[in-house]
């Protein structure tokens, strides 16, 4: 019997390529030939001859499919594919999402029943993995994969005599590194061409815009490339990869016992013809550089780095441990001790030292660093060759009270003008601009204001003058982003500005605190006007909030019942003259 199955994962921040790691190692303990391939990275022509396919999928934006997702769902939306196309196909789908978000999981629901419409067979129950579950994905993929395997099995037995390959015993490694003695040559140090989309990006100025007795730091970082292929539209994102600082890593390789590897070169090579090096890597790299550019090793690790950390143990009271965190049983342990004070892969790998950890290991045990996206906060037509962003510098203190840092935004305060940002990705926003003609309001507190800018830019760029933006913060001396701007804009007549400065008095005011004071201003646009309304921030409470203000408005404003208020927002949703892009 073929034991040849296909893992196709879309994925936004690595979860869902974790995911579908993860099954292809259960997958080769049952004795399958298991691929793993981005949706598409893959032939979709030859999807029809596939036997046993598993799909995982996130969820980005407001319900999108992640961006190496979305040409493969293109070709499955065809009309002209028969409903035959996929009866000779088993499948199952996985999705990860965010039950606070109203689309939840919906690129998983929509491939769920594109592949029944096609005659696939579907063999499991659609997983819908959650955030907000107090065990994270784990409570919802635990189950699903336990059920999963019961249901392959009963289509693909094993042989007699052929018995799945224990958990105790270490699977053969996914790629092999080998120390070179001399500098290779210079063909096998480059690194591979920036893909379509891609572009490198050269910091002209990084300034802090909040001020220096804020709680938290935010950077406006300007960025140039002077190809003429550089393109952006207002709404669109950057996607950035992220480094880890030189100190940091050459702590960690001094932890690890590693600094004599530090300047050597190794080369990476992949143990099966159909596994390739990660996009952007190169054959050869300096051993440091592998930890400074690419494995993210001061990150919060998933279940999958304690599975693989258990072999690696020398304690065997450690070893125990580990098995445990990885059980069902154990999640709850796993999260008191990993999730909820945010310890790193360095800090869990101290606590469990002594480790030998064969150098082809490395790449099994340590994730890839993911690519961080964030909101364009510049319009071409105002800034030519030109990027410009509005990002928060994560820093919190955990339940042990330490400090953390977010990974990306440590590196990226860290920034001078001359340095160079490779491989900087351009993927579409989920927002977008009306006509000329017609108003926009623009709701965007916080670094929620980094679209707003990018569209007031572009708009006024345009003489596109009627304008509106709401934006909230918590002090007008502080932390009010890019204020001087918007005033000029407003004395210009080419934006109405109401702020919303939440602690300069005694009761706090929110930016929906605002749009119901100016109601009547906000009802004649959106009833008499058409204008669009684009919102961005946190994914807290702040949208619903914002949504329930605009349903009082048309309630108070329109004359409509609760039933009637609801039922108008949702038009504005589905017709787009309602748009958000928030995030948690």
């Amino acid at each position: 019997m073929n034991r040849s199955l296909l893992i196709l994962y879309g994925s936004e921040t690595g979860c869902a390529q974790d995911v579908a790691e993860t099954l292809a190692r259960q997958a080769r303990r049952r004795r399958f030939h298991a691929r793993v391939v981005a949706m598409d990275d893959y032939a979709k022509e030859h999807l029809p001859n596939e036997k046993l396919v598993l799909f995982v999928c996130s969820t980005t934006g407001q319900g999108e499919e992640p961006a190496n997702m979305k040409k493969f769902w293109r070709y499955l939306l065809k009309k002209s594919h028969s409903e035959h196309m996929l009866q000779s196909t088993l499948c199952a789908v996985f999705g990860l999402g965010d039950s606070s978000y109203r689309k939840f999981n919906y690129p998983a629901k929509k491939l769920y029943r594109r592949l029944s419409q096609l005659g696939a067979t579907l063999i499991a129950e659609r997983g819908d993995g959650d955030d907000q579950h107090y065990q994270g994905l784990d409570g919802a993929l635990l189950p699903w994969i336990d059920q999963l395997w019961k249901n392959v099995h009963l289509h693909f037995p094993l042989p007699d005599g052929v018995a799945p390959i224990p958990d105790t015993e270490l699977l053969p490694p996914t790629y092999t590194l080998t120390f070179l003695d001399a500098v290779p040559e210079a063909p096998l140090l480059k690194e591979p061409a920036n893909a379509p989309g891609e572009f490198d990006l050269t910091v002209q100025s990084n300034t802090r815009i909040t001020a220096e007795d804020h709680f938290q730091d935010v950077r406006h970082i300007a960025m140039s490339n002077d190809s003429d292929e550089f393109s952006y539209c207002p709404g669109d994102i950057a996607v950035i990869h992220p480094q880890n600082l030189p100190v940091d890593v050459d702590q960690f390789l001094q932890q690890m016992e590693w600094t004599h590897l530090s300047d050597k070169y190794v080369h990476i090579k992949p143990t099966e013809q159909d596994k390739t090096l990660p996009h952007g890597w190169p054959e050869v790299i300096l051993f440091r550089d592998l930890f400074i550019k690419h494995l993210d090793v001061f990150g919060v690790p998933r279940r999958s780095f304690f599975e693989m950390l258990a072999y690696f143990t020398c304690n065997p009271d450690h070893t125990e441990r580990l098995r445990e965190f990885i059980s069902p049983e154990g999640q709850d342990d796993m999260w008191a001790y990993c999730q909820r004070p945010r310890r790193t892969i360095a800090e869990i790998l101290f606590d469990f030292k002594p480790l030998s950890l064969p150098m082809d290991y490395i790449l099994d045990l340590f994730p890839v660093m993911q690519p961080r996206s964030f909101s364009i906060a510049s319009s071409l037509k105002a800034h030519p060759h030109t990027m410009e962003l509005c990002v928060g510098i994560v820093k919190y203190k955990t339940v042990l009270k330490k400090i953390r840092r977010g990974v990306l935004t440590k590196w990226l305060a860290t920034l001078q003008p001359g340095d160079v940002l490779q491989r900087v990705r351009i993927v579409s926003g989920t927002m977008n601009l009306p006509p000329p003609e017609l108003p926009l309001i623009a709701i965007g507190p916080g670094t929620g204001i980094a679209p707003m800018r990018s569209f007031l830019e572009e708009r006024i760029s345009m003489n596109a003058n009627d304008n509106v933006l709401f934006f909230g913060c918590r002090y007008k001396d502080k932390d009010y982003h890019y204020k001087d701007e918007w005033a000029q804009y407003a004395k210009d007549n080419k934006l109405q500005l109401f702020p919303a400065f939440s602690r300069d008095q005694d009761s706090k005011v929110y930016v929906q605190d605002m749009l119901r004071t100016h109601g009547a201003v906000v009802w004649d646009l959106i009833e008499e006007q058409q204008c669009k309304i684009v919102l961005s921030g946190s994914s807290g409470k702040m949208p619903e909030q914002v949504a329930y203000a605009l349903k009082q408005i048309f309630m108070l404003q329109g004359g409509m019942d609760a039933a009637e208020a609801e039922e108008y927002f949702n038009t504005m949703n589905k017709t787009g003259q309602y748009q958000e892009e928030c995030w948690s």
